[in-house]
């Protein structure tokens, strides 16, 4: 999902209110110091983070997550693919058959939620990128497990985007039915999804796809002076420049699997500027910005911490490992003690009372992705 300036709203009547995702500006980056003498996390670390995470958040009935610690209703659509995202990185660090079970069973929650992942039903997918998180999902499933059904999804729902959303005249990938304004949040994401398809189909054609999309982003959502990528352009008008940790998180990932697939090392060069900025004008003593008050734009660092470690283990860029693992100690370091749950602002003590499942998720992530520090 994707946050909009309050001018995207006015010119599609809409408020705040009447969408299911929150929009609000990022608040100020922090300027709480960072300890110095913040404890290194473990494996065992890692482990009971993700224990607490679905104890506190996951509904083993609807085999989905809650929205906060109050379990009042289920998070959003979008999220529940990004924490099928992390069930499958504790799998890959863990090589845990349980976990494998674990992975079924969201799919599963889904499958029963999400009327069997009908991509035409416009009430439970009412926008594109929502659309998106899960067929980035559904094909790395497919290339996890190798389970057909995963790819079958994934290959129809991204069809379904693909006639709906791409700009045939001038390019690009319209985030909404509406086709407001192009967001990264749609085409980065795309880009991923199309180059994982064809590292499992060897389809040119959606190489081709990704390579035309990631093309557009470049030209329309990011600075080349400084690597920032812009939320959304509507219309011919000047890119809309938000700083948010998922939109870099998906150019650097975009910029990693092209690289990876075609050996055109512009990509990775693309991807590293893109983390460069993260790291460098995005951070206040090094530390990632926490991002919303409390709504789901806690999920982003979720999405960030997926790719940047892409960028770290499949694009050879170890020099920004120490920068991650500052975070995850950072945050890890911050848990509420009596529930071992994480927060979205890492550099501040986790809150004891009720928090979202979206601000609880990144430090988790990271948890199964980045290595502990020596």
């Amino acid at each position: 999902m994707k946050p909009m300036l309050n001018i995207l709203l006015v010119t599609l009547g809409l408020t705040a209110a009447s969408c299911s995702k929150s929009y609000h500006l990022p608040p100020p980056q922090q300027t709480t110091p960072v300890k110095t003498d913040t404890a290194k996390f473990t494996l065992a670390d890692a482990n009971t983070a993700y224990s607490a995470f679905n104890k506190y958040f996951y509904n083993p009935s609807a085999k989905l997550y809650y929205s906060s610690t109050d379990k009042s209703g289920l998070g959003a659509i979008w999220t529940q693919a990004i924490y099928w995202d992390l069930a499958m990185d504790v799998y890959q660090r863990t090589n845990d058959t349980a976990q494998m079970r674990m992975i079924t069973d969201i799919y599963a929650g889904a499958v029963n939620q999400y009327d069997n992942y009908n991509w035409s039903n416009a009430t439970d997918w009412f926008i594109y990128d929502d659309m998106m998180w899960w067929i980035t999902a559904l094909a790395r499933a497919n290339q996890l497990t190798g389970n057909a059904t995963y790819l079958q999804h994934a290959i129809a729902g991204f069809d379904h985007v693909w006639a709906g959303s791409y700009d045939p005249v001038k390019g690009g990938m319209f985030w909404d039915f509406q086709h407001s304004g192009k967001n990264a949040c749609i085409n980065y994401p795309t880009v991923i999804a199309a180059a994982r398809l064809y590292q499992i189909t060897k389809d040119t054609s959606y190489l081709s796809k990704a390579k035309s999309v990631y093309a557009w982003a470049k030209a329309n959502l990011v600075n080349p002076a400084n690597g920032e990528v812009a939320d959304h352009k509507i219309g011919d008008g000047a890119p809309g420049y938000q700083d948010y940790t998922y939109n870099q998180g998906t150019a650097i990932g975009a910029g990693v699997m092209l690289y990876k697939v075609t050996n055109d090392a512009s990509y990775l060069t693309d991807a590293k500027s893109y983390a460069d900025y993260t790291e460098n004008s995005m951070c206040h003593n090094g530390i990632l910005p926490e991002e919303g008050d409390f709504n789901e734009q806690g999920v982003m660092k979720s999405i960030f911490a997926q790719y940047i470690m892409m960028l770290i283990n499949d694009g050879g860029q170890k020099q920004y490992l120490p920068w991650v693992q500052q975070n995850v100690n950072t945050g890890w370091d911050n848990r509420d003690p009596a529930r071992n749950l994480t927060y979205r602002a890492y550099n501040v003590p986790c809150p004891t009372g009720e928090i979202q499942s979206y601000e609880g998720s990144s430090v988790v992530t990271f948890m199964q992705i980045c290595p502990p520090s020596n």
